[in-house]
């Protein structure tokens, strides 16, 4: 699969003045809730009206969607609003009921992605359809597995794809659901620039106070819209009711995002230079991250120091540490000056914490 401006062609064809969005509720409840949210979004940006209709969850015992019937519900959201409809599909049974009442867009979730199995079935069905197909990212966060999803679909004739970053599980606590990995999410637009890359905020954050720094991140990061969970009392939802946004809330977000104009003369200046801007800011995050995760480990020493008696500075081990790190910042570009200096901080910082838990 080439990257070409055609992978483009389904999100120019909308013809929008601001970034695409994808809104509605985790899951389909009821006939009455599916039509009422719909007509809350009905004069917003909203473009397409989202709505698990099947929702395995990842242990059994709770609601896991109430299947073919939403379908029908959905058709009626499009009558009455004009909105166009989107679900998630996970089999070849799903695609054949979607494609049956005329969904407008479908998405592969993160489950599906990971299976290359799964998702030559779910090729294998969407064959040569003019919907639109979204795949979400896998659970892990492997980029080749990402894109071999999308290409299996290409292979099969299906001209209008993107992706969905949704962010990756991890087994280490965290302030997000799903962390972001926002570098992975960059390679993927480096490779695939024309691709559309649609962020999903509700699932890296899992909650909805958290939805709109993501969604100006993701923005800052070029991508092409946002997908919203939303529902009118989303405390009461039956799925994931602390990620769900009102509907009133999802357009003051819109509104509040800053959105980067086409008609400033530098527009492709500023565009860089903020995409720029954007990655170090990640980056720097994830460096006070990892440090927060080192001191905690130097606590760990602190306290085994304190159990068996034992002096906090070991010199030979520090100048194993310091040598090995500046050969280490070489390969990288670092200068040697940079590496000793940056060091010697973070060591005495390690030194505090561990004396700070000695005496303490």
């Amino acid at each position: 699969m080439e990257n070409k401006r055609e992978m483009r062609t389904w999100l120019d064809d909308l013809k929008l003045d601001h970034p695409l969005v994808i809104a509605g509720p985790c899951s389909a409840e009821t006939e009455e809730q599916v039509l009422k949210i719909a007509h809350e979004l009905k004069d917003t940006d909203v473009n397409y009206y989202r709505a698990g209709i099947w929702k395995p969850r990842t242990r059994p015992g709770n609601f896991e969607g109430v299947g073919a019937l939403g379908l029908k519900w959905l058709q009626k959201v499009k009558s009455e609003t004009g909105l166009k409809t989107a679900t998630e599909v996970a089999n070849r049974n799903h695609v054949e009921l979607a494609l049956e009442h005329d969904i407008d867009l479908l998405w592969i979730g993160a489950r599906s992605t990971v299976s290359p199995f799964i998702m030559q079935e779910l090729a294998d069905a969407l064959k040569g359809t003019d919907k639109t197909v979204l795949v979400k990212n896998p659970v892990n966060p492997d980029l080749a597995l990402w894109l071999g999803g999308i290409e299996r679909l290409y292979t099969a004739g299906i001209k209008n794809l993107g992706a969905i970053h949704r962010g990756f599980s991890t087994y280490e606590k965290s302030k997000y659901r799903n962390i972001p990995e926002w570098q992975l999410a960059i390679e993927f637009q480096n490779k695939f620039p024309d691709l559309p890359l649609i962020n999903d905020p509700s699932h890296i954050t899992g909650k909805r106070d958290m939805i709109f720094d993501v969604s100006q991140t993701a923005l800052d990061l070029n991508f092409d819209g946002l997908m919203i969970e939303t529902h009118t009392d989303p405390d009461n939802a039956w799925s994931d009711a602390a990620q769900q946004v009102t509907p009133s809330r999802l357009v003051q977000i819109m509104e509040d995002l800053r959105i980067r104009k086409e008609s400033d003369p530098e527009a492709e200046y500023n565009t860089e230079l903020n995409n720029l801007r954007a990655q170090i800011d990640i980056v720097d995050n994830q460096i006070i991250e990892l440090l927060g995760k080192r001191m905690k480990v130097a606590d760990g020493i602190g306290a085994l120091k304190k159990q068996k008696n034992v002096a906090v500075l070991q010199s030979k081990r520090w100048n194993e540490i310091l040598g090995k790190m500046v050969l280490e910042g070489d390969e990288r570009g670092l200068s040697e000056e940079f590496i000793l200096r940056m060091f010697k901080a973070i060591h005495q910082e390690s030194i505090n914490h561990q004396e700070k838990i000695i005496n303490g």
